[in-house]
């Protein structure tokens, strides 16, 4: 895995299914690396953001990537806990 600069990715406001097929789409195009997701605009931290995040996490490991999100507030940190993806943050 590379060391250099980590790809960073942003989340829109709203983590809908189609964000999420855009950002999975951009890991698909680069060889693997350190890719930090910035969650900070997202308006909601609720389950449909969990989910959202769920499936680019596994993307991101299918390909090789290792993900880690910046700028999570405390109820998105609180609900990742709860479903196990506490090692994401």
């Amino acid at each position: 895995m590379e060391t250099s600069r980590p790809l960073v990715l942003t989340l829109a406001a709203r983590a809908t299914p189609d964000e999420i097929a855009r950002l999975c789409a951009v890991l698909e195009g680069v060889p693997p690396t350190d890719v930090i997701c910035d969650v900070g605009g997202l308006a909601h931290a609720d389950l449909a953001a969990v989910d959202a995040l769920a499936r680019l996490k596994l993307t991101a490991g299918r390909l090789g990537h290792r993900l880690r999100l910046r700028g999570a507030g405390a109820e998105l940190r609180a609900l990742l806990d709860l479903v196990g993806l506490a090692d994401v943050v």
